[in-house]
């Protein structure tokens, strides 16, 4: 009993240093915002709190125009991703055929590919397009960069669902579209619910695209980090409040999904 109980014990503490551990950065972003330039190139607790550098990024750019796209881009990505991926999980998992787990893996090999190295091909896409600096382009390339993600995660759900259901709804004279709406989705609602927040939150964070294919009119919040990092060096303080005010958002929102997120994530692993 005490062993077991001092094991526990052990688990939690490690558990906890873990969290502190990928916490501190965050921690020590937030407390960077609140010190002025010189107090910020210091590693000191000890300083003045002040919100000058926050009134500073504020009267430099347009913060809630970068929110706005952030918001619109990530959201636009996510339902688009969801709305491929929902009917192709359904076909891999209930109609399968010899390729399915070809496609399946060759799916999730282009995730293994380097942003950078189909950088090129994208951009003279976007530019013969007229897609450069659009949230329609961003939600196209957020939406297909997460699609072979939320492709697996839903396949991996509907899986769960034993196929002796659906063909009692076929029996019932369900259709395809049907079957998939009235019976497969509530059945795997928090699963279809934690792919479209983990879509979402990849979306948010994602800086590389926004980078390279934005420059001013569809600039989300990752772009608003980045325009504090001048040629001439870095501004810590402004930096670590541009940063708070662009993580707050999606820090606040995880924090009130986790439940479903976790709930979704551990969806079928209980029997």
């Amino acid at each position: 009993m005490q062993q077991s109980l001092a094991s526990r014990i052990a688990i939690a503490l490690i558990g906890w240093a873990v969290a502190l551990l990928l916490f501190f950065p965050i921690f020590w972003m937030v407390l960077t915002s609140f010190k002025t330039e010189t107090d910020a190139i210091t590693a000191s607790l000890v300083f003045h709190p002040t919100l000058v550098s926050y009134a500073e990024v504020f009267q430099r750019a347009n913060y809630l125009g970068f929110a706005l796209n952030s918001v619109v881009i990530a959201l636009g990505g996510t339902v688009l991703a969801l709305l491929f991926s929902v009917p192709a999980a359904y076909s891999m998992a209930f109609h399968p055929t010899p390729r399915t787990r070809g496609t399946l893996l060759w799916m999730l090999s282009t995730k293994m590919l380097p942003p950078v190295g189909v950088l090129v091909p994208i951009y003279l896409l976007f530019k013969f397009t007229g897609l450069l600096d659009t949230r329609t382009g961003l939600i196209i390339i957020y939406a297909l960069m997460n699609l072979p993600i939320t492709v697996w995660m839903l396949f991996t759900f509907y899986k769960e669902v034993p196929n002796e259901i659906l063909e009692a709804g076929r029996m019932d004279g369900a259709s395809t579209w049907g079957e998939l709406v009235h019976i497969l989705l509530p059945l795997t609602l928090p699963g279809v619910a934690s792919t479209g927040l983990l879509s979402l939150i990849l979306c948010w964070n994602e800086a590389f695209w926004s980078l390279n294919l934005t420059s001013s009119q569809a600039a989300p919040l990752t772009a608003f980090i980045a325009s504090f990092s001048a040629p001439e060096g870095l501004f810590f303080a402004k930096l670590s409040a541009a940063s708070t005010m662009a993580v707050a958002p999606i820090l606040v929102f995880g924090w009130f999904s986790q439940k479903q997120l976790v709930q979704g994530l551990t969806f079928g692993a209980v029997k």
